[in-house]
């Protein structure tokens, strides 16, 4: 009979192939299948038991839940290759002023930008149609660089935003486990996480 698999929520953009691979090499016998989930539902994805332990991204309530803050993205403007925003290595709220910036339906940041234009089709767009839009030369639009990367185009680029808000990467996993294999599997990747060897007895 096969192994129940552990099941893994992960963010878009979130990179945890590094620790999937260590899974794999100290889990043989236990599947790891990694679940793609909306930043909007992965509380409920969570608490719902979807999955047994999920890379959560933003500021996530924490009633009936652990979580433990991994790091944080840097966020950017994404900008056609030929827009005039390029020519600098970084950029400022104010240098957008006049701009024309997309907020995608799935945005994670919510950065004012006072003096930008809106679009007339705002709130229409994910990040990726939000990311090609920009591409085209209408405009700009402003995600955490692993969503830049994640539907990075040859006709676009990005540049850091300084003054914007961070986008903090975390692994959360529900304070009451379904039973006791899901909760050695929980603890298994935290370890794996945390970097302890496959000997550490911690927990």
């Amino acid at each position: 009979m096969a192994a129940r698999p552990f099941l893994l929520g992960a963010v878009a953009g979130a990179t945890p192939g590094k620790w999937i691979g260590i899974w794999k090499e100290r889990m043989p016998r236990v599947p790891l299948e990694l679940v793609p989930i909306a930043a909007a539902e992965q509380r409920d994805r969570l608490t719902r038991g979807d999955v047994h332990a999920a890379l959560v991204r933003g500021s996530v309530d924490r009633d009936g839940l652990h979580l433990i803050p991994l790091y944080d993205e840097v966020p950017v403007v994404v900008m056609s290759t030929d827009s005039h925003l390029s020519v600098a290595d970084e950029l400022t709220v104010d240098d957008l002023l006049g701009e024309m910036v997309y907020t995608p339906t799935d945005d994670v940041l919510d950065v004012p930008v006072p003096g930008a234009l809106t679009p007339s089709f705002e709130g229409t767009l994910d990040t990726a149609e939000a990311i090609a839009t920009a591409a085209s030369g209408a405009g700009v639009v402003i995600v955490p660089m692993s969503l830049a990367r994640l539907h990075h185009r040859r006709d676009a680029t990005f540049r850091p935003l300084v003054d914007g808000p961070q986008s903090p990467i975390g692994l959360a996993w529900p304070q009451e486990a379904p039973d006791d294999e899901v909760a050695a599997h929980i603890q298994t990747f935290i370890g794996i996480v945390r970097g302890r060897s496959a000997r550490s007895s911690r927990t």
